[in-house]
């Protein structure tokens, strides 16, 4: 039986499809003496000019010498997990589930589910980020949180964040954005409104006094 990835329909993302490839994910060891980003957040600064990243928090789950990927945490958009589990004809069964949001994850396939999850468990397609989160994009995952044995703590998103090689560090490097070793409390207890200013909380940062000079500091 080939894996199944999930997608959704959601304006203004195009039409999604059941994608019988899984992602090429793997984890490499950093080669030279570059910081090794994977498991920390990436906070955009003020000074950030895309639309698709402006006011975000990222969660990167693989950083290596090929790029970066990550998920942006803190973007619900129009979508309940109720809606989309319709739209992939899986039932779910915890009404306070039903009424959860789905994330826009990044702008590259927006019409591609990922799930970030805590613990990391047996999927069919899964990216192991550490020894208890894992993000996954088969539809097995989704199947299991809908029959209420799935993972604890799960955030949906559609699209990711991508970067090609030294295309973060050279990101950072002109103070696009600050980074801190990540909390999974951020991202599975904190509500999506306030996850930005807990992870500021991380570096010791008012979110409210955040300024262009904090990347020269």
């Amino acid at each position: 039986m080939p894996n199944q990835a999930f997608g959704a329909r959601a304006a203004p993302f195009r039409c999604g499809y059941l994608c019988p490839q899984r992602l090429p994910f793997t984890i490499e060891v950093m080669g030279d003496s570059r910081v090794n980003l994977t498991h920390h957040f990436l906070i955009a600064m003020p000074s950030m000019a895309d639309p698709h990243f402006a006011h975000t928090l990222i969660y990167v789950c693989e950083h290596n010498a090929k790029g970066a990927l990550g998920i942006v945490i803190n973007k619900p958009i129009d979508m309940t997990l109720s809606s989309l589990f319709e739209q992939i004809n899986v039932p779910l069964g915890d009404s306070d589930l039903r009424e959860s949001r789905v994330h826009y994850g990044g702008p590259v396939q927006i019409d591609r589910g990922f799930v970030l999850h805590r613990p990391l468990g047996s999927w069919q397609s899964t990216l192991a980020i550490s020894d208890d989160l894992g993000l996954t994009t088969s539809k097995d995952i989704l199947e299991a949180v809908g029959h209420g044995h799935g993972p604890e703590d799960v955030l949906i998103s559609l699209g990711y964040a991508g970067w090609s090689a030294d295309q973060l560090e050279q990101e950072i490097g002109q103070n696009a954005w600050l980074t801190v070793e990540a909390d999974s409390d951020v991202l599975f207890a904190e509500p999506a409104e306030t996850r930005l200013p807990a992870a500021m909380k991380l570096l010791g940062i008012d979110f409210s006094r955040l300024s262009d000079a904090v990347g020269h500091a």
